[in-house]
């Protein structure tokens, strides 16, 4: 059976023309074995997943933003071991202890933004906005470096330092730092209003008699932590850059995937925006994306050479164990 019909018979849920799609990728070896979507990305308007529909990220964002700081690293910007107090005017004393590494690898313990949003908000945060909600705490969950605790907030103040030390918006450099330079030409880092995104994806979750639309929510605008859309075309031009780099020097981009913090019980690590683990004896790094309307994920097995990619625009999906 063609390896094709093969990966379609893992889509079968998503396949239809009243069902919210997906799209995927498969890569041995730098080559593209399979680049296809099923369903739709948009239902509302009749429009079918395919290999170039660009779906948001979520969190699948990060490795993107940890990529971006390395840059930054690698022509002598900034160091990982540098305070981010250096980075933001007025910043509570807690912020002297707390390094570019931390923000990095989960270890900062700063709080989490989510939790802070007051009841009464009705506009999209920026990143700037979880910055100046953060400014004045001048507590963490733990003593910085001390434990790992997923954070969002983290990779919102690190947008914010490459947008500084880049002297442009935050999706402006990673479009002329990253995804210009990588042929990624649908990429962009989204805010509902004030950028576009061709062949998009809306998000859906499921409801009585169907799917609804739910695309955005107020953390929706934040960008460092989730907010790029690409399609699986842009992520094997992606992929080829990690497996042999031509931004970032190979020692540089190894530290993306060296082990930086052990999560408990230790059988997974986190390095700078990717989980990291062994399946037996495959090294395997990876990392998930959730956000209202999408689930995403990607699966690099490294010695083995081979990354899979799934995309969808749809709440209760789990693009992982595809």
């Amino acid at each position: 059976m063609p390896l094709i019909e093969v990966v379609r018979g893992l889509f079968g849920e998503f396949d239809g023309p009243d069902r919210p799609g997906a799209s995927a990728l498969l890569i041995r070896n730098r080559q593209t074995l399979v680049a296809a979507g099923w369903g739709m990305a948009d239902l509302a308007a009749g429009v079918s997943a395919t290999r170039a529909t660009r779906y948001r990220l979520a969190s699948v964002s990060k490795q993107f933003t940890a990529f971006a700081v390395m840059l930054l690293v690698e022509r002598g910007r900034l160091q990982l071991d540098d305070p981010i107090a250096r980075y933001f005017d007025h910043a509570p004393p807690v912020w002297q202890t707390i390094s570019i590494r931390m923000l990095l690898s989960h270890t900062s313990g700063l709080s989490d933004y989510e939790d802070l949003i007051p009841a009464i908000r009705t506009t999209q945060l920026s990143d700037r906005d979880v910055r100046d909600m953060l400014i004045d705490r001048n507590e963490t969950y733990f003593p910085p470096g001390t434990a790992y605790r997923y954070s969002n907030t983290g990779y919102c103040l690190l947008a914010l330092i490459v947008e500084q030390l880049s002297a442009m918006p935050f999706e402006m450099a990673l479009h002329h730092q990253i995804f210009q330079p990588l042929g990624m030409t649908g990429a962009v880092a989204h805010r509902e209003g004030s950028t576009h995104v061709a062949h998009r994806a809306y998000g859906h979750s499921r409801a009585a008699g169907g799917f609804v639309r739910t695309d955005q929510s107020l953390t929706s605008a934040t960008l460092g932590d989730g907010g790029i859309y690409a399609s699986v075309d842009d992520l094997a031009r992606w992929d080829a850059e990690l497996s042999a780099p031509t931004l970032l020097r190979p020692a540089t981009l190894a530290q993306l995937f060296a082990p930086a913090v052990a999560i408990p019980p230790g059988t997974i690590s986190y390095g700078f925006g990717w989980y990291l683990c062994r399946d037996g004896n495959r090294a395997v790094a990876y990392h998930t994306g959730e956000t209202i309307g999408f689930r995403t994920a990607i699966v690099r097995l490294l010695e083995r050479h081979l990354t899979a990619v799934v995309l969808t625009n749809r709440s209760e999906a789990v693009p992982l164990d595809i």
